[in-house]
């Protein structure tokens, strides 16, 4: 029998590993992708605010399609049966009114406008009013308290009823390099971070100083996220995760205070650049706000489908999305006020109840696979937050989290890519399987923006859980790099956090629905395993999933 070549052999191979991925490739139909984002992202859903009638609406929608997709109820035990959802107590706050907000320099007040100088939030420690009448401002740095790195932001300093600038991201972020990763955020970066510190600080209040590069977004974002209702989940002791009063300020506006205070906000920033950085007091400013706020504890839902394994199925796989936007707020340049989400994340909840579908259809796996479509992202990856502490199904035996949020409604890509590149082992299950597919890896392309720590995969990684959360590539197949990043950033510029994230009819979906038979094939061939995914040796999440190790054997 003659040899084949080498050439010949290797596109025999091709062929059949590509005959063998389109045999196992569901049915993912770009059309009922689009039906759901366009469905989900209308203004009939009003911006799908938590503890709204939009919420009602997007739970409903949701559990009709998961039913339809052939699912099975995955949430709560009630009467000896599993429910389509599982509870989420919610503190709701909002400020009453219009927030009095203004600066004291060298005796002269400046009143600040509400979202447009500065966006405060509604208070999250439990206080039904805030009343700041002249609090000092001191500046922080970064805000960092980073024992393991000799880091210190907070030297010396009381905040004790005075009010904190800090600056956005890490120490490191304007040069490349030092103590905190380079470019990559980490936690000490995220805001959520920063405003925990402050209250372990002791000030009454945290003022972030907002600068489009560090932060990753524009002040719209800021004013559209910080300005409308705030969610928590309820804390005992609110207090010791919230100063009274948090919110950004616009850098310019900063800029001049230090200007009046006969300080130079870049020298500044430099300095808070190294270790040897002191607190720095704005001499003759001071910072006042006056505001009710009306507080009650809402409940939510997470929304639970379910495939139940056929071998072990007190063993899961998750798929998580978040199906929460932010609902009604304030109006753009057109008067809109309805914050649709078509991307964010109207396209994660379609992809949920695709995949859903595509398991449903399919000889059982071995493992149970569930579909969490979780609420609350918006104000702080809540909803997951929620479940990761109070799991429907142990996180111990749970082998991975794929996460989905704001994909690309456009044409396919050559590539894809994930919210930050920690390392575990699911991640390379998630490379290796993308390369039968011809489809290449690449890393996070804005480390510093802090996605990893963004998404609703991050609450069950803290907790050992392997998980990612997947992102769109940007070399597309039509317009290669420039076109994909041409998308990118037009979407972060004109829709992200903004009316403008509406379903639009020239979106194909061709390039979502082949990713999902990608994060499919992943998912199944994980769930028909007995295998348990880990993180890298050296990553911080390793200890946690370690601890849970005898819950596998």
């Amino acid at each position: 029998m003659k040899r084949l070549s080498v050439s010949l052999l290797s596109a025999a191979i091709a062929l059949a590993t590509g005959a063998a991925c389109a045999a196992d490739a569901p049915d993912i139909d770009p059309r009922r992708l689009s039906e759901i984002v366009r469905t989900l992202s209308s203004d009939e859903f009003e911006g799908r605010g938590p503890a709204t009638a939009g919420e009602t609406r997007t739970v409903d929608y949701v559990v009709a399609q998961m039913k339809a997709a052939g699912l099975s109820p995955g949430g709560e035990m009630k009467d000896g049966a599993r429910t389509w959802t599982q509870a989420v107590p919610l503190l709701r706050s909002e400020i009453a009114g219009t927030p009095s907000l203004a600066v004291t320099v060298d005796g002269e007040r400046r009143t600040l406008t509400q979202g447009e100088e500065i966006a405060v939030r509604a208070a999250m420690d439990g206080s039904k009013s805030v009343s700041i009448d002249g609090a000092p401002l001191v500046f922080v740095g970064y805000g960092v308290t980073a024992p393991e790195r000799n880091w210190d932001d907070f030297k010396g300093v009381d905040l004790k009823g005075k009010v904190a600038l800090v600056l956005v991201n890490d120490p490191d972020f304007e040069t490349g390099e030092g103590d905190f990763g380079g470019k990559a955020m980490t936690y000490y970066g995220r805001w959520t971070y920063k405003y925990e510190e402050a209250a372990r600080q002791g000030a009454t209040g945290l003022l972030v100083i907002h600068e489009t590069a560090p932060a990753s977004y524009g002040w719209a974002t800021v004013k559209n996220s910080n300005t409308n209702t705030m969610f928590d989940i309820v804390r005992e002791r609110p207090g010791e995760a919230h100063p009274q009063l948090e919110g950004w300020i616009q850098r310019d506006v900063a800029a001049q205070l230090f200007k009046d205070a006969g300080l130079d906000f870049e020298a500044l920033k430099k300095q808070a650049q190294t270790r040897d950085f002191r607190p720095v007091e704005l001499e003759g400013q001071t910072f006042s706000a006056q505001y009710d706020v009306d507080a009650e504890v809402i409940t939510s839902q997470n929304i639970v489908g379910l495939v139940e394994g056929s071998e072990r199925p007190d063993e899961t796989v998750i798929y998580s999305g978040h199906w929460d936007h932010l609902g009604v707020g304030r109006p753009d340049a057109e008067g809109d006020t309805i914050y649709n989400g078509a991307v964010d994340n109207a396209t994660g909840i379609a992809a949920l109840i695709e995949v859903g579908r595509a398991f449903a259809q399919a000889p059982k796996p071995e493992r149970s696979v569930v579909f969490l479509a979780v609420t609350a992202e918006e104000k702080g990856l809540l909803g997951s937050e929620y479940y990761a502490a109070n799991p429907l199904y142990p996180l111990a035996r749970t082998a991975g989290v794929l996460n989905m949020d704001a994909l690309d409604p456009h044409g396919p890509a050559r590539n894809f890519t994930t919210s930050g590149s920690a390392r575990v082992d699911l991640l390379d299950r998630l490379v290796d399987t993308a390369k039968e597919r011809e489809l290449a890896y690449v890393t996070d392309p804005k480390p510093e923006a802090g996605y990893f720590f963004r998404s609703d995969h991050f609450p069950f990684a803290k907790r050992g859980v392997p998980a990612v959360s997947f992102g769109s590539g940007d070399d597309k197949e039509e317009g290669g790099v420039a076109a994909g990043e041409k998308i990118d950033a037009e979407y972060v510029k004109e829709r992200y956090h903004q009316p403008a994230d509406e379903w639009e009819p020239s979106w194909t979906f061709t390039g979502m629905a082949r990713d999902l038979e990608l994060l499919y094939a992943v998912g199944r061939d994980l769930a028909n395993s007995d295998d348990w995914p880990n993180w890298g040796r050296d990553s911080e999440f390793r200890a946690a999933r370690d601890e849970t190790a005898g819950e596998r054997d």
